[in-house]
């Protein structure tokens, strides 16, 4: 027997022990060929494979099926977001209170041309949905800071 030959049955041997257990690379060989049916994983791009997780893609094809919109002909529909609920507390504030909290917390309203919803004083008065008090809460959150006191009101009504 010769000595060559004695190599290569050992490595055809390897080759097929590897195939039937799975390898360590995910059961594919040397050439990027997966072992259990031969077919090449390789990414038929670069060679360097495309992994199982959304492949590879391109910078450049980005953008490349949009079409430019002639923004004088297209109307479109009016999008109101108003997703603030006044918690009773809070509408039935008077005007004099909500300067008082805002001055308290060093709030100021410059050149407003639309009415500033009233402050709130706690989360709750914010009507946020109970998942989110309860993520607050969890949060060890004890009082809104100067900035939510007047910015969720504002932010929620749009």
């Amino acid at each position: 027997m010769s000595h060559g030959s004695r190599h290569g049955r050992d490595r055809s041997r390897s080759r097929d022990r590897d195939r039937d257990r799975g390898s360590r690379d995910g059961g594919r060989d040397r050439d990027g060929r997966d072992g259990r049916d031969g077919r090449d994983v390789r990414d038929v791009r670069d060679g360097r494979g495309g992994g199982s997780f959304g492949g590879s893609y391109s910078s450049s094809d980005l953008g490349a099926n949009l079409r430019n919109i002639n923004w004088q002909e297209v109307t479109l529909k009016r999008f109101e977001k108003d997703f603030y609920q006044v918690h009773p507390a809070v509408a039935s504030m008077s005007e004099e209170e909500a300067e008082r909290i805002r001055e308290e917390r060093n709030i100021s309203i410059v050149h407003c041309q639309t009415a500033v919803p009233k402050p709130i004083r706690s989360f709750e008065e914010a009507s946020f949905p109970d998942y989110v008090l309860a993520e607050i809460n969890r949060a060890n959150f004890v009082n809104p800071t100067p900035i939510q006191v007047q910015g969720w009101p504002i932010a929620l009504s749009g």
